[in-house]
């Protein structure tokens, strides 16, 4: 069985906490620093979005500098995700290292990994505290794109995630 959803929730509240990082937009770039990890963005061919990569006891996050900022954003606390929460595949080049990958396809399929690893972003970047804050305390109306459009903002995310994450918390229909 996988990693349940409770579970990602938690492991992303902890890492906000002990990062002391109360509201949005989430510093991906600054938890990977902490958590040891250099990001190095280089343009990727083809639809690969990112990879961490796992040599000699040390990771790195790969970010394709080609994408736009908010997918950068998700694709490095994607990385961070497996990072934290799975070892990896053994991929050989010149030597062995251990690697997870992201691109268009790590969205589509059904790998639970895949599946967590997003699950674990859409926590981190879009934590359901700082949503619940912000939309309840202010009585934001939500049937608003322009509101919508804001708040997407705010968090530093598209405006699909931003829907996507408002749905699966219950505050609007998909």
């Amino acid at each position: 069985m996988g990693i349940s959803q409770k579970k990602i929730r938690e492991k992303t509240e902890d890492i906000l906490r002990w990062a002391k990082i109360n509201e949005p937009a989430v510093p991906v770039e600054k938890i990977a620093e902490q958590l040891n990890l250099q990001i190095i963005y280089e343009p990727f061919e083809g639809t690969l979005s990112g990879c961490v990569i796992r040599e000699d006891g040390k990771a790195r996050i790969g970010v394709n500098s080609n994408d736009h900022e908010n997918r950068q954003r998700f694709t490095i606390a994607h990385e961070i995700g497996h990072f934290l929460l799975h070892e990896g595949e053994e991929v050989f080049v010149d030597h062995g290292f251990r690697i997870n990958r992201r691109d268009v396809n790590s969205s589509l399929v059904q790998e639970p990994e895949e599946i967590e690893a997003n699950d674990f972003a859409a926590e981190l970047l879009m934590p359901v505290k700082f949503i619940k804050r912000d939309i309840e305390e202010k009585q934001i109306d939500l049937e608003n794109d322009k509101t919508v459009q804001a708040l997407a903002k705010k968090y530093k995310v598209s405006v699909r995630a931003f829907s996507y994450r408002l749905a699966n918390l219950g505050y609007i229909l998909a």
